[in-house]
């Protein structure tokens, strides 16, 4: 046992190519060729591992060199060992270079949709093995989750109440909301809209205290519009879409929301209405803790949704 590991300690890189290199070409000429070295540094080097191990690993022949048993059991596991090492390297690589590991990143919907969504697009175009995660949550929640180390950065408010000397933060955007309706609403081609006009319909809205809800109640409040008696509360986009396509129900949502689930051409479902004075709601922003520590793909992550959220629309 104690020769074998006096033995791994001793082999070098070096050693287990020229022995790859022997055993692919059969001549040691041809092997030192192909390591870029003189055929009597490669002959002394093959002598030194034959003396380290004891036996011959290759019988020499006037026409080449072929394996021993010895040799062909080094030969078959420097190809082993060679693949590992350059797959470390490539993955270490990848790694450093923001190519490969992983992300967690948690947003509101508009800025999931918006602007988180196409940065991983783009991520993706040179980071194909990343392990990516997007999380859609309210802000809570979503500060709540940076603050445990659960994501790497979030598009988020911080909630009243919060020290923000914690956070580094950048600012994001405003969402401007729009109103989803399924396409044979009665509303639907009435231009241009007023608040009282979504009077006596039901509503699919946030809960009560989240941004969007408080910024569309502020709103009809302001003018003195009654709020709708009848609402069902969800934060879920499938919930919302799945309660407006069979009902005459009226859903607020982010302009970047709006864009997704009801297009321009008229093939959705859903339309999106707009009022004459559009209701803002108040911004999020890109958020990480101060001194943390990141990954270099979340670092890219990070600067693609930034330059997104930094460019003008």
């Amino acid at each position: 046992m104690q020769i074998m590991i006096n033995l791994a300690n001793r082999l070098q890189l070096k050693d287990f190519r020229l022995i790859q290199a022997i055993a692919e070409t059969g001549q040691l000429a041809l092997a030192a060729e192909r390591m870029s070295m003189t055929q009597p540094a490669a002959s002394r080097i093959l002598s030194n591992v034959e003396r380290e191990i004891g036996v011959p690993l290759f019988a020499r022949h006037p026409k080449g060199m072929t394996p021993t048993p010895i040799g062909e059991t080094l030969a078959r596991n420097a190809n082993s060992l060679l693949r590992c090492l350059e797959q470390t390297v490539q993955e270490t690589e990848s790694a450093i270079s923001g190519r490969a590991g992983s992300v967690r990143v948690g947003s509101v919907t508009g800025g999931a949709v918006g602007f988180v969504v196409p940065a991983v697009r783009k991520l993706k175009e040179t980071a194909v093995g990343a392990d990516i995660h997007v999380d859609v949550a309210p802000s809570d929640v979503l500060i709540a989750g940076l603050l445990r180390g659960d994501y790497d950065f979030v598009l988020s408010r911080i909630p009243p109440g919060m020290d923000a000397r914690q956070f580094a933060v950048r600012r994001g955007r405003v969402e401007v909301v729009r109103f989803l309706v399924r396409r044979e609403h009665p509303l639907v081609g009435r231009t241009p809209l007023e608040p009282e006009d979504l009077v006596g319909f039901e509503w699919v809205i946030q809960a009560p205290h989240t941004p969007m809800r408080q910024a569309v109640e502020e709103a009809f409040l302001s003018q003195g519009i009654q709020l709708p008696s009848e609402t069902v509360n969800t934060t879920s986009l499938l919930v919302m879409i799945a309660y407006l396509a069979s009902t005459d129900a009226i859903a607020p949502a982010s302009r970047e929301v709006a864009g997704l689930v009801a297009s321009e051409d008229g093939r959705d479902r859903l339309v999106a209405l707009e009022l004459d004075e559009p209701i803002i709601i108040n911004p999020y922003h890109l958020i990480t803790l101060r001194n943390q520590v990141m990954s270099p793909l979340a670092i890219r992550l990070r600067d693609l949704v930034y330059e997104g959220l930094s460019n003008p629309k």
